[in-house]
C-alpha cells in the first residue's frame, strides 16, 4: 500500500473509531433519561437498560483509551518536560513508546482467555457478553500498535517497535496457553509456563524499580499500572489474565458512569459561550460591590470546574475574558489578576456534581450522596476566604465601583439564566432522591445540549462531533488508569500491604494530628507531580486504611485529600496550574510563582481548617 492510500486507509478507520465513540457516548447519556421518564410517568423501567449502560461504558472507555493515545494525551508525570536538551527528550520519547507498546501487548493478550473462560455468553440486551468484551483486546491491541508508530524511528530502526510488541506476545505465553487449552495443559505448556512465573520473581524487584523510573521518563500512568501489577501477578504465582477481569470489572461499574456524562457537560459549557454570559451577569450583579467583580470571578470559576472538574480548563477557557475584564477594564494591578485567576480555577473541585468527588466516594466505597455533603462547607469557606481577600485587595488600592443597574442586570440574568438553574436543578434531583446520578449525568446532557446548541445556538449541529471529541482524552484518561488501578488495588489488598503500613505507622506515629500533618505534606508533593484524577485512582486506596487506623472518618479523609491536591495544583516548582497559567497569559513561570504566592497561603490556611476540624466535612452528613 502507497503513502496516499496508507492514509486514507487510517483516515477511514480513525473515522469509524470516532464515529463508534461519539454513539457510545450519545446512547450512554439517552439511556439513563429514558430509564427515568420510564420510571417516573409510566411506573416502569426498561428492562435491562442498566446492563446495557455498563456495557457501553466499557466501549467509551476502551474507544476513549484509543483515541486518547492517538492525540497522546494519556496521563503521566513527565518530568522530561524540564530537561532542556532535545537529545534526550527524543531518546526518552523512543523508550517510553516502545515500553508502552510492550506492556499493552501484554495486557492485550491477557483478555482472550478470560472472554472464554470468565464469560458465559449470557445476552446484554440481543448482544452477547462476550461480543462487547472484545473491544478489551481490540482497543489494547491498538493502543500498542499505536504506541509502536509513536516511536518514529525509520529505517532499520523500525525493527524495534516491531520486536516490542512481539516480545510482549511471546511473554503473554502463559496466557495465550490458557486461551487454547483453558486448564489442560500439555505437559510442556505447562513447564513453560512455570518458566515465566519463576522468572518473574527474580525479576520483579528490577522490574518495579525499572517501571517507577520509566515513570518520570514520562510513560503514561496507565502503562505503569498495568506493569506493576503484570509483573507483581506473574511473581505470586498468580494467573494473569485475572488483569482482564479487573478491567472489565472496572470498567462495567455503573457507580462512575456519571464521569463520561459530567465531562461532557463541562465541555459544552467550555466549548459554547456560556462563560461569557455568565461574567456578564455576575459582573452586573456584583460590580456595584467593593471587590465585586472578585465575587464574579471566583462563582464563576468554581462554577466551570465543579463540571469539568479539572481546574487547567477552566483557566484555558475563562482566563482571557476574566483577565481582560479584571485588568484592562477594572484596573486590577496584573499580577493581582493574573494571581486571582490562576488559584480560583480548582476552587470548584468540592462542590458537586465535582468529578473527583465522585471518583473518591467510588475509590473509597463511601455514599456519593455523602462525599457531596462533606465537601460543601470546606468548598464554601474556601470560596469566602479568597473572595474577602479579593475584597480587601480592592479596597486597598482603590479599585472604582460601578452603578448598579437593574435593566442591565436583568437582561444579562435572562440571557444566562439557563445555565444558572443547572447546577441548583441537579442538586436539588440528587439531594432528594428524585434522579440517580447517573440518571443526573444523562439528563445534564441533554439539557445542556439543548442549550447551547438548539436555545443559544453557540455551538452548531455539525460542531457536537468535536465537542464529544474535545471530551474524549480526559475521559479516556481517567478510565484506563481506573481499569487497571483496580487490579493494582486487588493485588495490594491480597498482600496486606496496607494493613502492614498502617500498623508500621501507629507503631512510629503515635499522634494522630502528627499523622495528619505528614498526610498534608505527602498529598502536597502528590498534587505537584500528578493530576487529580491519577493521584485519587493510584494513592486514595493506599491512604484509606491509614485514615481508618487512626480513626479518621472516610468522608473527612476525602475531603482533605481533594483540598490538599487543589493545592498542589498551586505549589511549585511543578504545580500544574502554575504552567498552565503561564501558557495561558504569556508569563514567567517564576513571575506566576510570585503572584500566585498569597493566594497559596490562604488555600494553606483553608487546609488545615479542614484538615484539623473534622466536623466541617462531617457536620451536613449526621443529617443524612
Amino acid at each position: 500500500m502507497n503513502g496516499p492510500e496508507k492514509s486514507r486507509g487510517t483516515a477511514v478507520l480513525i473515522l469509524i473509531e470516532n464515529v463508534f465513540c461519539v454513539l457510545s457516548l450519545v446512547l450512554l447519556a439517552l439511556l439513563p433519561v429514558t430509564e427515568a421518564v420510564a420510571r417516573i410517568f409510566f411506573n416502569t423501567g426498561i428492562n435491562g437498560s442498566s446492563q446495557v449502560m455498563i456495557h457501553l461504558l466499557l466501549w467509551v472507555g476502551m474507544l476513549s483509551g484509543m483515541a486518547a493515545t492517538r492525540n497522546e494525551e494519556h496521563l503521566a508525570i513527565a518530568l522530561v518536560q524540564y530537561f532542556s536538551g532535545e537529545g534526550i527528550k527524543y531518546r526518552l520519547r523512543v523508550f517510553v513508546n516502545l515500553l508502552s507498546a510492550f506492556v499493552v501487548t501484554v495486557i492485550a493478550w491477557t483478555a482472550p482467555a478470560f472472554i472464554r473462560i470468565g464469560l458465559s455468553g449470557k445476552l446484554i440486551g440481543f448482544i452477547p457478553d462476550r461480543l462487547f468484551a472484545l473491544i478489551i483486546p481490540l482497543g489494547y491491541g491498538v493502543i500498542a500498535c499505536r504506541f509502536a508508530r509513536r516511536t518514529g524511528l525509520s529505517g532499520r530502526k523500525r525493527i524495534f517497535p516491531i520486536l516490542a510488541i512481539v516480545l510482549g506476545t511471546l511473554v503473554s505465553f502463559p496466557s495465550i496457553a490458557k486461551f487454547i487449552w483453558e486448564f489442560d495443559l500439555p505437559l510442556w505448556a505447562y513447564d513453560l509456563s512455570d518458566l515465566f512465573y519463576l522468572g518473574a520473581v527474580y525479576l520483579k524487584v528490577p522490574a518495579v524499580i525499572f517501571l517507577l523510573l520509566a515513570a518520570l521518563a514520562g510513560t503514561p500512568l496507565f502503562v505503569i499500572m498495568g506493569g506493576l501489577v503484570l509483573i507483581l501477578l506473574q511473581a505470586a504465582g498468580s494467573q494473569v489474565d485475572t488483569v482482564a477481569t479487573d478491567i472489565y470489572s472496572a470498567l462495567t461499574n455503573d457507580n462512575i458512569i456519571a464521569i463520561p456524562l459530567f465531562t461532557l457537560v463541562g465541555f459544552f459549557l467550555s466549548e459554547s459561550k456560556a462563560g461569557i454570559r455568565l461574567v456578564e451577569t455576575f459582573r452586573s450583579l456584583f460590580s456595584w460591590l467593593p471587590g465585586g467583580m472578585i465575587i464574579a470571578t471566583v462563582i464563576i470559576c468554581a462554577f466551570f470546574t465543579s463540571f469539568t472538574g479539572a481546574s487547567g480548563v477552566t483557566i484555558l477557557a475563562l482566563g482571557g475574558i476574566l483577565f481582560s475584564i479584571l485588568s484592562e477594564h477594572v484596573k486590577y494591578p496584573e499580577k493581582f489578576s493574573i494571581g486571582l485567576l490562576t488559584s480560583v480555577g480548582s476552587v470548584g473541585l468540592l462542590f458537586p456534581p465535582s468529578l473527583p468527588l465522585i471518583l473518591v466516594g467510588a475509590m473509597a466505597q463511601l455514599n456519593v450522596f455523602h462525599i457531596f455533603l462533606g465537601g460543601l462547607i470546606p468548598g464554601i469557606i474556601l470560596v469566602v476566604a479568597v473572595i474577602i481577600f479579593g475584597i480587601i485587595a480592592s479596597v486597598k488600592v482603590k479599585i472604582p465601583v460601578e452603578p448598579f443597574n437593574p435593566k442591565r442586570a436583568l437582561r444579562s440574568l435572562k440571557g444566562s439564566a439557563l445555565e444558572i438553574i443547572l447546577p441548583f436543578f441537579l442538586v436539588v434531583s440528587y439531594f432528594t432522591g428524585f434522579l440517580s446520578l447517573v440518571e443526573i449525568g444523562g439528563v445534564a446532557v441533554i439539557y445542556i445540549f439543548i442549550t447551547e446548541v438548539l436555545v443559544h445556538r453557540d455551538i452548531t449541529l455539525s460542531q457536537v462531533p468535536q465537542v464529544f471529541l474535545k471530551s474524549v482524552p480526559i475521559i479516556g484518561g481517567v478510565l484506563a488508569i481506573l481499569a487497571l488501578s483496580q487490579s493494582l488495588s486487588f493485588y495490594i489488598v491480597d498482600t496486606n500491604a496496607p494493613m502492614i503500613l498502617a500498623d508500621w505507622m501507629l507503631e512510629t506515629v503515635s499522634s494522630k494530628f502528627l499523622f495528619l500533618l505528614l498526610l498534608n505534606l505527602s498529598l502536597l508533593v502528590v498534587g505537584c507531580l500528578m493530576d487529580i484524577f491519577s493521584a485519587i485512582l493510584i494513592v486514595l486506596p493506599l491512604i484509606t486504611p491509614l485514615g481508618m487506623a487512626y480513626g479518621i472518618d472516610p468522608v473527612h479523609l476525602g475531603i482533605i485529600f481533594i483540598t490538599n491536591l487543589e493545592v498542589g495544583f498551586l505549589t511549585p516548582p511543578v504545580g500544574l496550574n502554575l504552567f498552565l497559567a503561564s501558557y495561558r497569559f504569556h508569563k514567567p513561570f517564576v513571575d506566576i510563582c510570585r503572584y500566585v504566592f498569597p493566594f497559596l497561603l490562604i488555600q494553606l490556611v483553608v487546609v488545615l481548617l479542614v484538615t484539623y476540624i473534622p466536623a466541617l466535612s462531617t457536620f451536613l452528613t449526621r443529617f443524612f
